[in-house]
C-alpha cells in the first residue's frame, strides 16, 4: 500500500496542474449532475463555486506541503534571516536624557 501512494504521491508532485486541473473538471461535472434538478443557468453557476472553492482548498493543501515537506525550503533562525545592519545605521529615537530625537518627530 506504501509504495502505491508514494508512487501517486510522487505522479502528483511531478503533474501539478494537470491534478488540479483533472479535479477542478471532476468537481465542476460531479457538482452539475448533482444539482440536476437546478434550472442550468443555476448548475454552471453552483458547479463553478463549488470547483473554485475545491480548487483554492488543493492550492492551499499543496502550499502546506510544499512548505512542511519540502527539504529545501528548511527555515533558518527567525534572527538569522533579518538583516540589523540597516537598524544599526538609524539615529536613536530618544537622547540620552529621554528627549525625543527631532528624526523621529513628526
Amino acid at each position: 500500500m506504501e509504495r502505491v501512494s508514494s508512487s501517486v504521491q510522487s505522479w502528483v508532485e511531478e503533474h501539478k496542474l494537470t491534478s488540479i486541473g483533472a479535479l477542478w473538471a471532476t468537481a465542476v461535472g460531479a457538482s452539475v449532475a448533482y444539482g440536476r434538478r437546478k434550472p442550468p443557468q443555476m448548475r454552471l453557476i453552483h458547479a463553478r463555486l463549488h470547483a473554485q472553492a475545491l480548487t483554492l482548498a488543493v492550492l492551499g493543501g499543496a502550499a502546506l506541503a510544499h512548505h512542511y515537506y519540502d527539504p529545501s525550503s528548511k527555515k533558518q533562525g527567525a534572527a538569522g534571516s533579518l538583516d540589523y545592519e540597516f537598524y544599526s545605521q538609524l539615529p536613536p529615537a530618544t537622547s540620552a536624557d529621554g528627549q525625543e530625537n527631532e528624526r523621529w518627530s513628526w
